[in-house]
């Protein structure tokens, strides 16, 4: 494994306040996507219309690509395509995972949302934070390395009843693009994470049932943020 210099080196241009200000744009952004998508929505039609409003808010360009998961694809790895045609149900669950970039500096921010009733739709939701919530506190008061902190989240997840997807394991954010400095996940890193510069990812799936729930955000000293709008 490299050093920490490589792992969490920065670009010239880098501020922490400017992707502390990404940061809040893009949550925004994700909220403002959700509040758009309704039930009968098509997947597909979510998606176009999260590009626009991405684009209305100065973010069009995306160091990845803008994913809204809906029903059974809840539980796709990254980089796997959807199944097509999945229409978003009146008791359904869904996720937006975007990645903009804005004035150099990266955002990425994702959350679930529920519609109806289902419990284990809103325990998912809610399970996917709350493990989230856990981990970062182990790692603040801990300080584990990367891997250290997804075998905690392995088991929070196995005692919640859930499976955790571990192609969604985190990663390095920074000014565009943090590849040049890391491009792998955070499971994989041997050293103790440091704060402002990774993305912690927690992404849970049903053991028999077909769908999921997911939760992003910046590993941070201080991790309050402004609260999203969104009403399920």
């Amino acid at each position: 494994m490299a050093t920490t210099t490589i792992l969490e080196g920065t670009g010239a241009r880098f501020s922490l306040d400017a992707l502390m200000d990404m940061r809040v744009r893009t949550r925004k952004a994700v909220h403002a996507i959700a509040e758009q998508v309704r039930p009968g929505m098509k997947e597909e039609d979510a998606r176009a219309m999260a590009r626009q409003t991405l684009s209305s808010m100065g973010m069009r360009r995306g160091w990845h690509h803008i994913i809204v998961r809906c029903g059974p694809n809840t539980t796709k790895d990254f980089m796997a395509r959807s199944d097509p045609g999945v229409v978003l149900g009146n008791d359904d669950i869904f996720f937006v995972d975007i990645g903009p970039v804005f004035h150099g500096v990266e955002g990425d921010a994702g959350d679930t949302f529920v519609f109806g009733d289902y419990p284990l739709h809103h325990k998912a939701k809610l399970d996917a934070r709350a493990i989230w919530d856990e981990v970062r506190q182990v790692w603040f008061d801990e300080r584990l390395t990367g891997r250290a902190l997804y075998e905690v989240a392995t088991s929070k997840a196995e005692e919640r009843g859930w499976r955790l997807n571990m192609d969604l394991s985190g990663h390095r954010l920074s000014d565009f693009p943090h590849s040049v400095h890391y491009d792998g996940s955070l499971a994989e890193v041997d050293l103790p994470p440091s704060p402002n510069l990774w993305v912690l990812e927690i992404a849970i799936a049903h053991p028999e049932q077909r769908f999921g729930a997911f939760y992003e955000d910046l590993l941070l000293e201080d991790q309050s943020f402004p609260p999203g709008t969104f009403k399920s």
